[in-house]
This record gives C-alpha cells, structure tokens and sequence, in this order.
C-alpha cells in the first residue's frame, strides 16, 4: 500500500510570537485533512516546548537544536553562538535525514536558520511567514532560500518582492469564551466599563509602571484587569476597582480581551492580530525602539488605535486618555470598526491553501 502522508517540519521559538502562528497553521491543516504529521523543532530552553504541548491535540513530537543569535552590535557572546549554529547547521542534516519533511514551515527565529539552510542544500521546500511591519533579521536570512513568504502587511510585499503573498495572521480562536474563574466576577456584569492592561507573554516593567499609577485616578469611572506577566505583580496593591493577574491561560486571556471595554496593549503582532479579530478599541504603546513601533505607526495611521508613546506619556496622561475613551461610545466604535479591518481575516485558510499546492 502507497502512504500518501505528507510530513511537515514546524520550526520557531525563543519567544512565543514566532510559534502560535505555526500552530494555527497546522491546525487547520489536520483539520483538513488526516494523513498529515507534524514535528516541532524548537530551542532546548525556550517556551515554544510548553506552546506546544498546550496547544496539541494530536502529539506533535518536539526536538531541539542548539539556537545561536547573530546581534547586530558587538558582544561576546555573538562568537560563541556563531557556535552554535554552525553546530546546529550540521545537525540539521542529521534530523532532515530521519525526518524526511515534505516542507519546512517557520515564522521568523534564529532557531530555524540553520535548519533552513540545511533544508535549501537538501532541495526542501520552506514557507517562511513574516509578521511584523519590520522585517527582522532572522527572516532576511532566510528569505532568499524560501519558496513563498507569506506576509500580514503591504509594505512585506516591497520588502520580499515576487515569493511574498498577502495573507493576514493565522490565530487560533476558542469556539466558547469562558470567563476567567480567578477575576473578580463583579467585573463581568459591572456597570463601569471594564479595562484591559496587556503587557505581553513575559510583561512590561514600563507599561505596568504606567498602569499602576494609572488606578486611583480611574477609581470611580471603570474596572481594570491589569496582565502584569509571570513574577511581576509582587509589589503592586490591589483595590476594588482594580485586580492584578500574573499569567492565565491564553483562552481566558481571549476571553477578557472580548469582554472588555478597552484594552491597553503592548504591539506585538500576536496580540495586536487578537484584537483585530476581535474588533477591540485600543490604546497601543509600544516597546520603545523596537519593531512594535512600526507595528504600531500601522495601526495608527489606519485610525485603528491610539498609539502613545511610553518615554512620552505618564500615568496622568494615561489616565486621561483613558477616561475620554471609555466615555465617548462614538469613539470606541470607530476604533473597533478599523481594528477589524487592519490585518486581512482567515489568514490559516489563505495559507494552507498555498502549502497544498506545494506538497501536492
């Protein structure tokens, strides 16, 4: 009997934003069609492991290699990671050979690029998706070798030329959004809007600063459920109108983002793809000098969030930018309307539909 199953290689991590678009990739590929096996190559230490052993529902296997970053300014530790990735280069070879993958899927981190490169001698189809506005270095490597890129923003087709498609983000979303057990149940059906604070998987010491002084001056106008991310809430008091939380789960994450009012976020494009399909007015503020800028300018000029700037802002302007929002329904609509429409919906859909046409 012919196996007609077809192999795919997922490649991403050091930090989550490289993976959970993956992810969403290969769910809807098995949800399309059944003879298909994924393997996850990821970093020995990165949380791309727990993302996906999370998220699995059909046992993606997960093996590393050594993960070495090229830093665009001089440090130490650029010779011996240059190591490391000749290490994993040779590696590479190695896991190809058992693997025997069809295709090679990443969406931009220095854990692939050796893989990539291993795959580009051994004549193995890549996908690369890039999702910031910014084309990060990782992907500029690797972009040369692949067969498509798949892209979330025009201005990726200038900078990719000819292989970049305009796709949208992929994003797995939950059929069912169950209020968080853990916050404050009177939020939920509370007359006084409710307000999101995101700092992103690991948390934002500057955007907490911001929030937290924020609290007393919004007291009287709305509720605030303050992401602070893992270890980073020890010192911050809690009141009636404001409750702080660690981490949760990403669905419960989801579900707070739908409920709330307003939310204030961090740019990275997973969130800001999030809130997109979930049609939410926003107060974006980026992590200073770097590619949440751009990502943020997008939206800005799209009239799809109000973009402050951190080293600009304070928790009195904060508050009052805040405060006029949440009081101004108009607003709030239109802010909603042009989210919605800034990042181009059933990205997994647009993409699978490519990767068939690959593997055929």
């Amino acid at each position: 009997m012919i196996d007609n199953t077809k192999k795919i290689i997922l490649s991403g991590g050091g930090t989550g934003g490289s993976v959970t678009p993956i992810l969403a990739i290969s769910k809807e590929l098995k949800a399309q069609k059944e003879n298909i096996d994924f393997t996850f190559i990821g970093t020995k230490n990165g949380p791309e492991r727990g993302l996906v052993s999370s998220f699995d529902s059909f046992n993606i296997p997960f093996k590393t290699l050594p993960a070495g970053k090229l830093r665009r300014y001089f440090s130490w530790k650029n010779f011996s990671d240059l190591i490391k990735i000749i290490q994993a280069f040779f590696k590479s070879f190695k896991l190809l050979k058992d693997e025997k993958p069809d295709l090679i899927i990443t969406a931009g981190s220095f854990a692939s690029v050796p893989l990539v490169y291993a795959a580009y001698f051994k004549k193995i189809p890549v996908l690369i998706h890039q999702q910031d506005v910014r084309p990060g270095l990782a992907n500029k490597l690797m972009a040369p070798l692949a067969r498509i890129i798949t892209v979330v923003f025009e201005k990726s087709l200038i900078d990719y030329g000819p292989k970049a498609v305009l796709t949208g983000n992929p994003l797995i979303l939950p059929d069912t959004y169950y209020w968080p057990e853990n916050i404050n149940p009177s939020f939920y059906n509370s007359p006084k809007p409710l307000v999101l604070c995101i700092g992103g998987g690991t948390g934002a010491k500057g955007l907490n600063s911001l929030m937290y002084e924020t609290k007393d001056k919004l007291k009287e106008v709305c509720n605030i459920v303050h992401l602070t991310g893992r270890g980073k809430n020890k010192e911050i008091v809690e009141s009636d109108n404001y409750q702080v939380v660690d981490f949760l789960e990403h669905s419960k994450v989801l579900a707070l983002i739908k409920r709330a009012n307003l939310v204030v976020s961090r740019c990275g494009l997973g969130v800001l793809t999030e809130l997109s399909a979930l049609a939410k007015a926003s107060i974006l503020i980026p992590m200073p000098r770097s590619h949440q800028e751009d990502n943020a300018l997008i939206f800005s000029k799209n009239d799809a969030g109000v973009y402050l700037k951190q080293n600009e802002i304070d928790g009195e302007i904060l508050s009052k930018e805040i405060s006029k929002l949440i009081s101004d329904k108009k607003r709030l609509d239109e802010l909603s309307e042009n989210i919605y429409r800034t990042i181009k919906k059933e990205a997994e859909k647009k993409i699978t539909g490519i990767i068939w046409e690959i593997i055929k």
